[in-house]
């Protein structure tokens, strides 16, 4: 039992912990690709091993060949590489699709068996074969093998530390245990493949069970990104958002593939550029340094809108600093593209003023013939007057030779012009008051008047707007101002008119025709800072299913006669140029109250 020394403990010791391996591998639920890889390494290794151990009792007890084991031991021993190379590019890529092209790792392996099975024959593998790796000569073809084999380990932990450098870090527990048990077995066997240290057949097995254990702890106890490696770069390049890194001194050390595409720099090299000289001509270059440095102070993230003119886009752009043990190590700087947003924003806010002025548009053109009767009647009322007041004048130039004429009827004759003049004074001042209610109306479609305004000024605009559409309805408005008429508020008031007669047309077209119904204006105090301005109907109320999209969509209940614009506009319009809210109460058969809640001018 001499041969049971160290190395044999070792090896049996190395046998077993294969075994457990490779069940515990072949267990792991979902079977990974990844795992599969770590499993083929792992059963390469456990036929060594198991050979090795196998040749050693055989030939120690028995006195059997070696190289009969030997013959065995080779399949793990050519395979083992091949194993190798696929779990590193499975751990680089997490996933790989089996290519033709791979096979061809396999030719070298296969000769090299088929080399020696048939070694007895030519001595191209062994001239002579020893235990003692010392003791043995190579043939010609062991060159080929070795040089093959030792190609595709070398590519393998290159691969392997590259993939975890980059995931984990440099120094992290998994990088250490990678880079470990790539470096032990392949530096024991190359120095023992050279003689340059004596070297028995238990030492390979023992080594390169090293590296199995190692990955299959950084894998499973250290849950190397969930069986999922993939790697860092990958990862950041399919990110749509761009991102550079920078040291302490504001150069770029890092970036993603989106940042290229994004500032078109296909042909530029930015690494160790400085980010201000990447930067520099672009408009709020300024911005963008005085928020760099202050993130930079303060420590802590800041967020700016930036456009760059040469791609014309705008982002948004997140400064942090990076922090390691409190220790500033760096700047990580966030591009979130939001030209389209910025884009649809612009969009949206035309459209907003363009259907704004619609809406008015459609008011002033309601308005068209209730300004034609509100002034026809005056006007013919004026002209009237002044046929009257003709026919006085010619009767009092008639009547100053007429001895008959008496003081008396002088007097009548002015009294008569008197009345006539009062009325054409009348009738003027109403159509003053039209004017200047049209007038305001057109104006706020082109310009805005903020100013401050008392709320019977408000009331009177409604009421000779109103007046038209309201008598040839045979509706009734009836006003009850329950606050101080002087009461001020601000903003434009012919938006506000505008508001509030949309809402009494519409309490008009909910009785849908019915005449001599009732619409209630009341206008009373909140509290001491704000006013509620009340339109209420008495008709059918509204439908369920407009109630919770009444301000947010253009709806309407009226059909092919209803745009939607009226109270979505009135809504935008109080929330954004008032700072007032709207709300609204309806109930089926009994009507609908809306409430313009505004801030008082203090």
């Amino acid at each position: 039992m001499d041969f049971i020394t160290v190395p044999f403990i070792l090896l049996v010791i190395a046998t077993f912990l294969c075994i457990l391996l490779v069940f515990y591998i072949f267990r792991q639920r979902p079977f990974k690709q990844l795992h599969k890889a770590l499993l083929a390494m792992a059963v390469c290794i456990m036929i060594i091993c198991f050979g090795v151990l196998l040749q050693s009792i055989m030939f120690n007890v028995f006195g059997c060949n070696p190289i009969f084991f030997e013959y065995f031991i080779y399949i793990g021993t050519c395979l083992g590489p091949v194993a190798f190379i696929f779990f590193a590019l499975t751990f680089k890529n997490t996933k790989i699709k089996f290519q033709k092209s791979y096979l061809l790792l396999f030719i070298i392996p296969i000769i090299s068996l088929i080399v020696l099975w048939t070694n007895d024959f030519h001595h191209l593998f062994y001239v002579k074969y020893s235990s003692n790796i010392n003791e043995t000569v190579y043939g010609n073809y062991f060159i080929v093998h070795s040089l093959y084999t030792y190609i595709l380990l070398f590519i393998s932990v290159v691969i392997l530390l590259r993939t975890s450098f980059k995931t984990s870090g440099l120094f992290s527990r998994q990088s250490i245990l990678i880079a470990l048990g790539s470096f032990i077995p392949v530096a024991i066997n190359v120095l023992g493949t050279a003689k340059i240290i004596d070297m028995d057949v238990f030492l390979t097995p023992i080594t390169f069970t090293i590296p199995v254990l190692f990955y299959g702890v950084a894998i499973f106890r250290f849950n190397l990104l969930n069986i999922s490696p993939i790697a860092l770069q990958r990862v950041v390049d399919v990110m749509s958002d761009s991102y550079l890194v920078l040291d302490t001194d504001e150069n770029i050390v890092d970036y993603n593939n989106t940042f290229v595409v994004t500032f078109e720099l296909k042909d530029v090299s930015i690494r160790k550029m400085k980010i201000f000289d990447l930067f520099n001509d672009s408009e709020n270059v300024n911005n963008f340094k005085d928020s760099f440095y202050s993130a930079m102070k303060t420590g802590k993230t800041f967020s700016i809108e930036f456009y760059d003119a040469s791609i014309d886009r705008y982002f948004n752009i997140e400064l942090s600093p990076l922090y390691n043990k409190s220790i500033f190590i760096g700047s990580l700087v966030l591009f979130k593209d939001i030209t389209q947003h910025v884009k649809d924003m612009k969009r949206l806010k035309d459209s907003q003023e363009t259907l704004m002025e619609a809406e008015r548009l459609a008011s002033l053109g309601q308005l068209v013939g209730g300004i034609a009767h509100n002034l026809k009647t005056p006007i013919m009322s004026i002209v009237g007057a002044s046929e009257g007041l003709s026919d006085l004048v010619k009767e009092y130039d008639a009547s100053i030779e007429d001895p008959e004429v008496n003081a008396q009827d002088h007097h009548d004759i002015a009294h008569d012009m008197s009345v006539w003049i009062k009325k054409i004074k009348e009738y003027s001042e109403y159509m003053s008051d039209v004017i200047s209610a049209v007038k305001g109306q057109a104006v706020v479609m082109s310009e805005a008047d903020n100013i401050d305004f008392e709320v019977e000024e408000l009331v009177k605009r409604i009421n000779i707007l109103m007046r038209h559409e309201l008598n040839n309805a045979l509706i009734y408005l009836n006003v009850s101002l329950n606050i101080d008429k002087t009461t001020k508020l601000h903003g434009d008031i012919n938006s506000l008119v505008q508001v509030i007669n949309n809402m009494i047309s519409n309490s008009i077209q909910a009785y849908a025709g019915k005449a001599n119904q009732n619409i209630d204006l009341t206008i009373d105090s909140k509290d001491e800072n704000h006013l509620v301005i009340s339109i209420k109907d008495y008709g059918p109320g509204l439908p369920d299913k407009v109630k919770d999209k009444l301000f947010t969509e253009m709806i309407t209940t009226k059909g092919k006669n209803g745009t939607g614009l009226g109270l979505y506009m009135s809504y935008s319009t109080i929330k954004a140029h008032f700072g007032g809210n709207i709300t609204f109460e309806t109930e089926s058969g009994k009507g609908t109250v809306f409430h313009i809640e505004l801030p008082i001018v203090q």
